[in-house]
């Protein structure tokens, strides 16, 4: 779907806030078909962003594995 959204689950070191919302940025540009929303919705885009990014985050916060921990290069 996303495809320039990476995996940020598992690594090391663990993605940052940045990334997190970065993706999150991307998920919700593909859900609205906007790249950047019109000065109408930008309150409720910039909202969705903040909703998904803090549900992403718990998401990978409660992820468990036992692989080890993937290299970022």
């Amino acid at each position: 779907m996303c495809r320039s959204i990476k995996t940020l689950f598992n690594f090391d070191p663990p993605a940052s806030t940045d990334e997190v919302r970065a993706a999150s940025v991307q998920f919700v540009r593909k859900l609205s078909g906007f790249n950047a929303p019109s000065e109408a919705n930008e309150d409720a885009f910039n909202l969705a962003v903040e909703r998904v990014s803090a549900a992403a985050q718990e998401m990978l916060n409660s992820l468990v594995t036992n692989a080890p921990p993937r290299d970022r290069e």
